[in-house]
């Protein structure tokens, strides 16, 4: 069996490690020992993720002597909403998690995003431990401490930034992730290379395939460039207060407004629209005189290449509504993240709105 690598994301006392490897899940009980000194551990999960994962965590929570108390929520995007989380704090103070109690989030990101809020806000904030179940979570969602719900005018507009205090991403789970959810992982993977690491997206040209056939070398190595990429990052601008986290919203401007038109439902995963997004990234750079039609072309044919949409037919007028209430927007404007090339992403905060009515407008004709 591989070792595990351990990444650090170096935050000073916010700090943690992010774990990856095979059977991480089976030596959870013991990791969790010198984490808290809480006996009684509440697991989050959903139905799907607990009828797979749960039962070899609860093994391991039991044979260290802890007691695990799962807390089993709806699956799905629509389980990121205030009932959701009023009701899963309600569970929460039920088992009177202490201060220096510990709650795991076991699943994806809706999760993972879902967990870590409550844990957030219940007694103004509770230690919390990611063990992400999905490829998507494992190199985005789990790390960095983003923590929110979703509410009717827009995608994580309600939240918080709350670190875990580890990461375990055991790649032996992602051998029962279906292949759809594999490949709105993969998305994110592509945008490291995409926004910063030309070499990285050649070396994904080569191996992607790999990775989604779940080739342990080549999953090994996307997951943890990924995740070395993203803790740098989250290092140096913890809370997007600069333009420097900014870069990890490639794709997510066009994307969120994807998601918010389809009603973040299944009809488009939130991987999905961030590969529809990056394609549309870089087609809007190479409408500007950004970028080379070549790169944006050979962006489109690799993420198709791995059985990503690069386009949906969507209103225009309505994806533009939606990027007007994303979280990003501030007196300066709507920041959108274009490229210059691959690996060479930047913030552009003056972009007018008429340019991007007409690149839509023109999108939705072409789609």
């Amino acid at each position: 069996m591989r070792p595990a690598e351990r990444v650090r994301v170096d935050l000073g006392a916010r700090g943690y490690d992010i774990l990856i490897g095979p059977g991480l899940m089976r030596q959870l009980g013991s990791r969790v020992l010198d984490l808290t000194p809480a006996r009684r551990l509440p697991i989050v999960t959903d139905s799907h993720v607990a009828g797979h994962h749960l039962p070899p965590l609860v093994a391991s929570f039991e044979a260290a002597g802890l007691e695990p108390a799962p807390i089993i929520l709806p699956p799905g995007e629509g389980s990121k909403d205030f009932a959701t989380l009023q009701h899963l704090v309600s569970e929460l103070l039920a088992l009177d998690v202490s201060r220096k109690g510990l709650v795991l989030a076991l699943g994806g990101g809706v999760i993972g995003d879902l967990a870590g809020f409550a844990a957030a806000i219940l007694k103004r904030g509770v230690p919390f431990l990611q063990l992400p179940t999905t490829l998507l979570a494992m190199v985005d969602s789990s790390v960095g401490g983003k923590t929110a719900i979703n509410v009717p005018a827009g995608k994580n507009l309600v939240g918080a930034f709350h670190q875990p205090a580890m990461v375990i991403a055991d790649t032996d789970v992602l051998a029962t992730l279906p292949d759809r959810e594999m490949r709105a992982g993969y998305a994110e993977v592509v945008k490291y290379g995409l926004l910063g690491d030309a070499a990285f997206f050649a070396w994904l040209e080569a191996h992607g395939a790999g990775v989604l056939a779940r080739s342990p070398p080549d999953l090994a190595r996307a997951i943890a460039t990924s995740v070395r990429a993203k803790a740098r990052i989250v290092e140096q601008d913890e809370q997007e207060t600069g333009d420097i986290r900014a870069l990890l919203n490639l794709g997510h401007t066009f994307g969120h407004a994807l998601e918010a038109e389809t009603g973040f439902s299944d009809r488009l995963l939130h991987g999905e629209a961030v590969a529809i997004g990056m394609a549309q990234a870089f087609r809007f750079s190479a409408r500007l005189g950004l970028c080379s039609t070549d790169d944006a072309r050979r962006v489109e044919a690799h993420l198709a290449a791995r059985g990503l949409a690069t386009r949906l037919p969507l209103p225009a007028e309505s994806l533009l509504r939606h990027m007007l209430h994303d979280k990003k927007r501030d007196e300066r404007g709507l920041p959108f993240i274009l490229v210059r090339g691959i690996g060479q992403a930047f913030v552009a905060r003056d972009v007018p709105l008429q340019a991007v009515r007409a690149f839509l407008e023109a999108e939705e004709r072409a789609a």
